[in-house]
C-alpha cells in the first residue's frame, strides 16, 4: 500500500505543477515539476521510453528531505512528468532517498537502487547513516523491497565511512548478473569507488575497491558512473572540495572523467588520463545511458552547489535544470561531447553568414533569440596580424547581457554572467584553456531561455552556465579587438506551437 508521504507528494505536485506556465521553463531542458531538483537519478530506457528520475523536494525551491521526481521522454528533449516515484517513508531512508540508478530486470520489471539516509540515534542533528536500497515497479509505481537495506554499513571494507556511502550506479552484465559502483571515502575524506556484485539484483556482496583517490582529485567522490567505450573503460565521478589544477579543474565541486582499463580478475580500475567533464560554471553529477541504437548519452545537473541559495527562483516556483543530453565518445584518448543529434530535428529559420570581417562592434540581421543554436568559426582576418579578443554577447538588452569571450594569445575562453541580472556576488566567471586548430576556434553554442552550453572544437571541451535574465532580453551581438573573420550559422530551436 502506498505510504502517506508519497500520496501527499503526488497530490501536491499534480496540483501545483500545472500552475507554472510552460514559457516560465526552459524549452528543452528538464526542470522539476515543481520545487527543487538536483542530481539526475535512474537514467534508463524502459518499455520504449527514456526515464529520468531526479533528486527532488516538491515543497520548496531549496534542498530538503529528498524524494525522487520522475519524467519520461521519447527523444530526450520533450519530457512528460510522471508522479513522484519515491518518498522518504521508511526508517532506513527517513532523512531522504538520495541518488541512484535503474535497470530493467529479466522479468520485465524496473529495478531502482538508491541511497537511503537516516540520522544516527534518530536525532536530526546526528550524522548521516547511508545505505543502499531497492524498489521495484512498472515504470510508474514502485514498491520498496522488504530486504532493504540490501547494502548496509557492515558491507563496507575497513576504514570506509558509513556517513559517506552513496550514489549506486547499477548495470546488468552480458551474463545476466548485476554490478554496481558506489562512492565512499576514508576518515580523511579521500574518496574511493567500491564495486559490488549480485546474481539476481536483490542480494548484493562486496567485490573490490575499484579505485581510491590519492588526494589529487578533491575529497569525497560522488555519483560514480562506470562503463566501457571505444576500447577503454571510463569512470565518471563528481569530487567535492577540489583544488584548481591550472585551468583543468576549478575550486569546489567538479566533474572528472578518468579513462583507463579495468582488470576484471582483480576488480581494479587503472586510469591512464583524466580530464574535466565540463569547464563551465554549472554542471555536476552526470549519469550516462546506452541508447537502443548504441550511443552513449550523458546528462548532468546544470547547477552549482555554491550558488543554490543566491537566485530568484522562488518567483518561478522551480529550481534546477538538467543539461542538454550529450552524445559522448572517446577520441585521441579524450572525452568528446556533442549535443544529442535529435536536437537538429527542431531547427528552423536558418540564417547563415560567411567570411564576415570586422573590428569593433557588430550585430547581424536575424541573429537573436533565447532558444538558439549558433555554429561559429573564428579566425584572424590576416594571419600575420592576430586579433586580441573576440566577444559574443547574448541574452542582451539595454540593461543586461552575458558574455562568452576568447583571447587567442592565452587561448582562454571565458564565460561571464555578472551583468545577467544577479544582485549577489556569486560565481559569475569561469575560464578554460582551449586549443586553436590552424589558427581557428570553433564554437557551437546552445541557448535555452535560462542557460548556455558551449561545445568547443567539435566537442573537445564544453562550458555550461545558467542565467537569470528575463527572456525578453533577446539580443545577440559580437565584438572584436583586432580584425577577425567569422563564419556563423544560426537556427531557431523549438518554434512556439
Amino acid at each position: 500500500m502506498m505510504n502517506q508521504k508519497l500520496i501527499f507528494a503526488r497530490a501536491y505536485e499534480s496540483a501545483v505543477g500545472p500552475q507554472i506556465p510552460r514559457k516560465a521553463r526552459p524549452a528543452f531542458h528538464l526542470t522539476p515539476w515543481v520545487g527543487w531538483m538536483n542530481d539526475p537519478n535512474g537514467f534508463s530506457y524502459y518499455r520504449g521510453q527514456y526515464h529520468l528520475f531526479y533528486q527532488y523536494n516538491p515543497y520548496d525551491v531549496e534542498w530538503d528531505e529528498m524524494h525522487w521526481g520522475h519524467a519520461v521522454s521519447h527523444d530526450l528533449l520533450h519530457w512528460t512528468y510522471l508522479p513522484c516515484a519515491l518518498a522518504p517513508d521508511e526508517r532506513y531512508d527517513s532523512f531522504g532517498v538520495f541518488s541512484g540508478s535503474a535497470v530493467e530486470m529479466k522479468d520485465g520489471r524496473q529495478l531502482l537502487m538508491y541511497t537511503g539516509v537516516r540520522k544516527e540515534g534518530g536525532d536530526k542533528n546526528g550524522k548521516d547513516i547511508q545505505v543502499q536500497c531497492l524498489a521495484i515497479g512498472d515504470g510508474v509505481d514502485y514498491t520498496k523491497v522488504e530486504a532493504n537495506p540490501v547494502l548496509d554499513v557492515d558491507c563496507l571494507p575497513e576504514g570506509k565511512s558509513p556517513n559517506d556511502f552513496r550514489d549506486p550506479k547499477m548495470w546488468r552484465e552480458e551474463d545476466g548478473t548485476y554490478r554496481c559502483v558506489v562512492g565512499t571515502c576514508d576518515a580523511e575524506r579521500n574518496g574511493a569507488i567500491l564495486l559490488f556484485r549480485s546474481e539476481d539484483g536483490f542480494k548484493w556482496a562486496f567485490e573490490s575497491v575499484l579505485i581510491e583517490n590519492d588526494g589529487r582529485l578533491g575529497r569525497m567522490w560522488e555519483c560514480p558512473d562506470f562503463f566501457s567505450m571505444g576500447g577503454y573503460d571510463v569512470l565518471l565521478v563528481s569530487p567535492q572540495d577540489m583544488l584548481p589544477d591550472g585551468f583543468e579543474y576549478h575550486n569546489g565541486n567538479g566533474t572528472v572523467c578518468m579513462i583507463g582499463h579495468f582488470d576484471r580478475e582483480h576488480g581494479k580500475f587503472t586510469p591512464e588520463r583524466d580530464q574535466a567533464v565540463d569547464y563551465g560554471i554549472d554542471f555536476y553529477a552526470p549519469q550516462t545511458i546506452l541508447t537502443p541504437d548504441g550511443r552513449r548519452v550523458m546528462i548532468g545537473w546544470m547547477q552549482n552547489w555554491d550558488t543554490v541559495k543566491l537566485t530568484d527562483y522562488e518567483k518561478r516556483r522551480w529550481f534546477g535544470q538538467m543539461s542538454l543530453p550529450r552524445e559522448i565518445t572517446i577520441r585521441n584518448g579524450r572525452l568528446y561531447q556533442q549535443p544529442i543529434r535529435e536536437l537538429a530535428l527542431y531547427r528552423s529559420r536558418k540564417v547563415e553568414y560567411r567570411d564576415v570581417k570586422f573590428d569593433g562592434e557588430l550585430t547581424l540581421e536575424g541573429i537573436e533569440g533565447r532558444k538558439v543554436e549558433l555554429d561559429m568559426c573564428i579566425r584572424a582576418a590576416d594571419p600575420a596580424k592576430p586579433y586580441h579578443k573576440f566577444t559574443l554577447r547574448f541574452a542582451q538588452n539595454e540593461k543586461y547581457h552575458s558574455v562568452l569571450s576568447f583571447r587567442p594569445y592565452e587561448s582562454l575562453l571565458k564565460i561571464d554572467r555578472k551583468f545577467s541580472g544577479s544582485r549577489r556576488a556569486y560565481i559569475h566567471q569561469r575560464r578554460a584553456q582551449v586549443a586553436q586548430h590552424d589558427g581557428e576556434i570553433r564554437l557551437h553554442v546552445i541557448l535555452d531561455r535560462f542557460s548556455i552550453e558551449v561545445f568547443v572544437n567539435g566537442g573537445e571541451q564544453v562550458m555550461s552556465a545558467t542565467i537569470l535574465t528575463d527572456v525578453s532580453a533577446q539580443g545577440i551581438s559580437f565584438a572584436a579587438d583586432g580584425e577577425i573573420t567569422m563564419d556563423i550559422t544560426k537556427y531557431s530551436l523549438f518554434a512556439e506551437e
